[in-house]
């Protein structure tokens, strides 16, 4: 299948090919993109490969000499007769193709989930069978995140050299020996080889699978499909919860390779993001830059994976049963995590973010409380008092704190800056995960309640952050939104 230019009258008057790649398709069938510049649009607007957003918005329903027509294998062709009046263009709905690239592209999301619940219900059998300490079953735990900062760092040069689709094949070869050497450990350094080998390769997923998806979508679809990330993550960690409840720990890590076969193969077929395969552009990040950066500090530090990472714990010591309590998050996540992803482009990522964001605080604060009232010995009920903090923290956080900063992450950067910043920014994320689930079982030691606190008081500073500094996103192409991004910084 050739994507050509709509023929004219005019034929002559010839456009400049930007870039032609061949990518090998399902079946073998060969796919060409051409990206194309046109004779009435500026020079450094690239457009989207998947969907002629801005020749639309410009031409209306008037057919120019010059415009282009854009067509992909991951959207319909656009048709002159539905897209004038106000219509809506028929490149606005998903195909077959854009949902089981989506699919494949969130396998990995899966796997990050899985490797984020592991440590929760495999904490007692590895304590039991191979007599950890409570510092070496910590380092077990937060070394993954170590692994994902080293993937972090090179996930943008890996995935700028060899493709969203390289990347992604290359860090499923770290999860499977990863989940492998941590299903037939002996010893404590093959535990901690194994978890910081799917550490790496999660670094290497929680950038490339957002990015790739934000490239291949709509700007209608964008948000609702870059969101299925965090709905396939909460999927894999509720999945590991619940089947580590009934299965041992070694059997857990081999059915953590599932996703990462799942995904190898399913790169086969799916093409590769046109955008990576025709990047150019000159851009400053820095005011993204602030955002994006900021966005995952805050996000990392409202304590999300000390609860992830050790909920049966922090139940435990709350008085109230670990199975039941890690059972109803998942029941809980699941749902408001799919709510999340509906709304995304319906309410916006700003308002979105803001309830999630008070959610988390109020969570977090009823959690201290509980355990402040149990060590005051106040309230016989201060056990259901955390069960009811962690419910809303972990139902508020998947509503929208989960996924939207990645969202917002694969927007506000350029194609030419993409590798090198959201290296940046998905290291920093990883750097804030890794300080919290080493440093939560020392710093519940010290006050289980002033822990949760903190956390809350954090929460609090995010809201005001998302205020002042978070763009909104929602119904822009990716062009438009790097443009006022630089406008902001100019007008700063």
């Amino acid at each position: 299948m050739m994507v050509e230019p709509e023929a004219t009258e005019e034929a002559e008057e010839e456009e400049i090919p930007l870039e032609e790649q061949s990518k090998e398709f399902a079946g073998g069938e060969v796919v060409t993109m051409e990206m194309e510049k046109t004779a009435d649009v500026d020079q450094q607007t690239v457009e989207d490969p998947f969907v002629r957003e801005t020749a639309v918005e410009e031409h209306g329903s008037e057919s120019s000499p010059n415009e282009v027509s854009n067509t992909s294998p991951l959207l319909p062709r656009i048709r002159p007769d539905v897209v004038g009046g106000g219509g809506r263009s028929s490149s606005d709905s998903a195909t077959a193709v854009l949902v089981l690239s989506t699919f494949v592209a969130v396998s990995g999301s899966y796997v990050f989930g899985c490797a984020v619940g592991y440590s929760s219900p495999a904490q007692s059998g590895i304590l039991d069978d191979l007599g950890l300490t409570l510092a070496e079953y910590s380092l077990f735990g937060s070394i993954s995140t170590i692994g994902a900062m080293i993937g972090a760092v090179v996930s943008g040069k890996v995935a700028d050299l060899f493709g969203r689709k390289g990347a992604m094949g290359f860090a499923e070869l770290f999860n499977i020996v990863g989940w492998l050497a941590i299903a037939f450990a002996k010893n404590v350094w093959w535990l901690d080889i194994g978890r910081l080998s799917t550490g790496f390769g999660v670094g290497l997923l929680s950038y490339v699978v957002p990015v790739y998806i934000a490239e291949i979508t709509p700007k209608n679809l964008r948000g609702a499909f870059t969101a299925v990330n965090q709905l396939m993550i909460c999927c894999g960690a509720s999945v590991i919860y619940l089947v580590g409840n009934v299965i041992s720990w070694r059997l857990l890590a081999l059915i953590g390779t599932i996703p990462c076969l799942i995904q190898l193969v399913g790169l086969f077929i799916i093409p590769e993001s046109p955008r990576w395969l025709a990047k150019n552009g000159q851009w400053d990040g820095s005011e993204a830059s602030l955002v994006g950066v900021g966005l995952m500090v805050l996000q990392q530090f409202g304590g999300v994976n000390a609860i992830a990472y050790y909920a049966s714990a922090i139940f435990s010591s709350a008085g109230f049963s670990y199975r039941v309590g890690t059972t109803a998050m998942v029941i809980v996540q699941v749902p408001m995590t799919v709510l999340g992803t509906l709304l995304m482009d319906k309410s916006g990522r700003r308002p979105l973010l803001l309830v999630s964001v008070v959610g988390t605080c109020l969570g977090c604060f009823l959690i201290g409380l509980s355990f402040l009232l149990q060590d005051n010995k106040l309230w016989d009920f201060s056990p259901s008092l955390a069960f009811g903090g962690v419910l809303i923290f972990t139902g508020s956080f998947s509503l929208g704190l989960g996924g939207i900063p990645w969202v917002i992450m694969s927007e506000i950067f350029p194609i030419n800056v993409k590798g090198l910043a959201g290296s940046m920014v998905t290291v920093v994320n990883w750097f804030g995960s890794w300080i919290i689930t080493y440093s939560f079982n020392f710093l519940a030691q010290w006050s289980s309640a002033g822990t949760f606190f903190i956390f809350a008081i954090i929460s609090g500073f995010t809201v005001i952050f998302v205020t002042k500094l978070v763009p909104e996103t929602k119904g822009r192409t990716l062009e438009e939104i790097q443009a006022s991004m630089v406008l902001f910084g100019a007008e700063k």
